[in-house]
């Protein structure tokens, strides 16, 4: 069974920076793509950023010019580099990866900017 394991979240002050990270193990087939979904406590889970094997991506319009997600294809990793950080970023954010037309998850990681 493939698993997403998650790193980087933690709290930081508006204005700050984090690194997620994640890593997926028991892969044999190619990952296809891979992102990043946040989901806040009585909101709906939101897309934040997706990227395609060969590196395409795209990003939720709240995070343009602010997010930058990257991947490396030999590890099974994808990481999104988090800048200007806002109280409204705050959000589990969980990575998923698209393996055969199925989407694993991750178990999600606690991103909270204070103002």
């Amino acid at each position: 069974q493939v698993q997403l394991a998650e790193s980087g979240g933690g709290l930081v002050q508006a204005g700050g920076s984090l690194r997620l990270s994640c890593v997926a193990s028991r892969v044999y087939f190619s990952i296809q793509n891979m992102g990043w979904y946040r989901q806040a406590p009585g909101k709906q889970r939101e897309l934040v950023a997706a990227i395609s094997r060969i590196g395409s991506a795209n990003y939720a319009d709240s995070v343009k010019g602010r997010f930058t997600i990257s991947r490396d294809n030999a590890k099974n990793t994808v990481d999104l580099q988090m800048n200007s950080l806002k109280p409204e970023d705050t959000s589990v954010y969980s990575c998923y990866a698209r393996i055969a037309g199925y989407d694993y998850w991750g178990q999600g990681t606690q991103v909270t900017v204070s103002s």
